[in-house]
């Protein structure tokens, strides 16, 4: 059986789409995972032209002129895209692949239950931007997660920055993954829960400690250092 993937029909429908995939051939994949990709650049590039992530390099327009502060942006943005192109990709080849030696499912399914989890990610990031322009300010803690009741109990930053990774959305990415690898497989679902949350706890803790280094005031003093030295 040859069946037609298609994204948002079987977001809602995953026991179709995993019956699919057990059962038949797959075509219009290539072109779903375009589509997912041309969405998060266009979203990270939307957001940064909006200003999430800039307030760094705002300074060098009062102090250095709009010379500085034009090209500032311009790199700014391109740097927002590599980092969009490594992060999608990422979640989506990264992930599948330590999935596959992992589980032994085959990569071209497990490239499936990835793009979708691309697909949450993204579809945070959006709706937390929604809220931002709703609201007309920023903040690096999500609203979607643990953040903001980890600054209310801790001082530390490095707590906060962990618990900021654990959102309602990373909870829906592992209850789907599990039910992905599970219906593929014969083990035990309780040990493929226990080895998400292991895999997701390890990106937990080094993304807050990525958190931790000075990369917009090193990404600002680079840009002073070669505006002020011409």
């Amino acid at each position: 059986m040859v069946f037609d993937f298609r994204f948002w029909r079987y977001f809602t429908n995953q026991q179709e789409l995993i019956g699919n995939l057990g059962s038949g051939t797959m075509r219009g994949f290539k072109n779903r995972v375009w589509m997912v990709g041309f969405f998060g650049l266009v979203l990270y590039v939307a957001q940064e032209m909006w200003g999430i992530n800039t307030h760094h390099i705002t300074p060098l327009y009062a102090f250095g002129g709009a010379d500085p502060y034009t090209l500032a942006r311009l790199s700014s943005l391109v740097g927002i895209i590599l980092w969009a192109v490594l992060y999608m990709s990422f979640h989506f080849f990264g992930i599948a692949f330590l999935l596959n030696r992992i589980t032994k499912i085959e990569l071209s399914r497990l490239a499936v239950l990835q793009l979708y989890v691309v697909g949450i990610l993204l579809l945070e990031k959006a709706l937390l931007w929604l809220i931002f322009m709703m609201t007309g300010f920023t903040t690096h803690i999500s609203l979607f997660s643990f953040g903001p009741l980890a600054a209310a109990v801790f001082e530390d930053t490095f707590l906060v920055f962990f618990f900021n990774q654990l959102t309602i959305f990373s909870a829906l990415i592992i209850a789907l993954q599990v039910r992905f690898i599970h219906a593929f497989t014969d083990t035990n679902p309780r040990k493929w829960l226990v080895l998400l949350l292991f895999i997701h706890i390890v990106m937990a803790l080094i993304t807050a400690s990525i958190g931790l280094l000075p990369l917009e005031d090193w990404f600002a003093h680079y840009i002073e250092r070669g505006v002020f030295n011409e």
